[in-house]
């Protein structure tokens, strides 16, 4: 579980360079998310002939909790250095040395969760052994003690180490902007981070199953590149707000008997709803797989913002709105060529 000092400065300056850079364009307009959307909305205009068809900046997304309000409070252990080498049949008095000699208070939470998943395996690993046999009957206690203590803990700290990690919080950043359409092929990386962190929370309580340091890094320096789960959402709001106008610009400025609509190319909006639902699929599966009942502000984040099935959610506003404008589509004509 060793993890180099120059990977976690690499890695937590590379998010400096990130956050940055996602400030810098938050303050620019949609670039390439506005692109397919202004033209949709030229070719309305000149199918009715109408006046300019006006627009308005999507809302953005809501803040993500305060680090106080995502977290659980975890105790924290302390045994003095004899009770901890009264166990050392266990392994845990190297692990517990290094901890403290390498990681200390500063360790990034992932790094925590590494050590607090060892120390798990070999409290418990050593209990279900012969040695608790070979042990006082205080020290059998206090193995039998903190064995219990740990396992109830590990799932807090688990999430806390996702939910206490720049990389996963950043994933959530409203200094951000809707995503390119033809960026959303490309992020495949991110989804196998997504997933490899499913299955690191599903293994937690298994012995058998090996954790990888270096593994679990890359996969985080893969989520801190971009924040593509604001990104998507943002997406789906822009989607959601051009389509509206859309369909309000129809509705107030098309006669359906003599006004003819050209065709159009709706692929972006196939490409949008299958990654979107991906993603978010994903995110929140993450989400169920902690077997611990989230704070009240993430449950509440997560019903406004991420869910697939609340109609308040952007996922389930964009689907809406994209039935809606298709519908008031379907009562004008198509026009025979681009140029009627």
């Amino acid at each position: 579980m060793k993890t180099s000092a120059l990977v976690l400065f690499r890695r937590y300056a590379a998010f400096g360079l990130v956050a940055i850079g996602m400030g810098l364009l938050a303050g620019c307009s949609e670039s390439g998310a506005e692109v397919p959307w202004e033209a949709y909305h030229q070719q309305l205009v000149e199918d009715l002939q109408g006046p300019p068809l006006e627009r308005h900046t999507p809302s953005n997304i809501g803040a993500f909790p305060s680090r106080k309000a995502r977290l659980f409070s975890i105790a924290e252990t302390r045994e003095s250095l004899p009770n901890v080498y009264a166990l050392r049949e266990c392994r845990i008095t190297s692990l517990v040395a290094a901890r403290n000699n390498q990681l200390g208070r500063m360790a990034p939470p992932s790094q925590r969760w590494l050590y607090e998943r060892e120390l798990w395996q070999r409290l418990s690993g050593c209990w279900n052994t012969a040695i608790p046999d070979t042990l006082s009957e205080e020290d059998r206690s206090r193995l039998h003690r903190l064995t219990l203590h740990k396992t109830q803990q590990l799932p807090l700290v688990s999430w806390n180490t996702l939910f206490d990690s720049s990389e996963w919080e950043g994933s959530f950043s409203r200094a951000s902007h809707a995503i390119d359409p033809e960026e959303l092929g490309a992020t495949s990386a991110h989804l196998e981070a997504v997933t490899y962190l499913h299955r690191m929370i599903l293994h937690q309580f298994d012995r058998q199953w090996g954790q990888d340091s270096s593994t679990l890094e890359g996969h985080l320096q893969t989520l801190q590149q971009r924040p593509l789960s604001a990104e998507i959402m943002r997406a789906l709001l822009l989607a959601t707000q051009r389509l509206e106008e859309g369909t309000d610009y129809l509705e107030q400025h098309g006669d359906k008997h003599s006004t003819c609509l050209t065709s159009w190319d709706a692929s972006g909006l196939d490409s949008l709803a299958e990654h979107s639902r991906e993603w978010l699929k994903a995110v929140n599966t993450l989400f169920n797989a902690h077997p611990v009942t989230p704070p009240k502000a993430l449950r509440d984040y997560r019903q406004r913002w991420l869910s697939l099935n609340s109609e308040s959610a952007p996922w389930a506003a964009f689907q809406l709105a994209r039935k809606q404008h298709q519908e008031t589509r379907a009562h004008f004509s198509r026009c025979q060529s681009r140029n009627k």
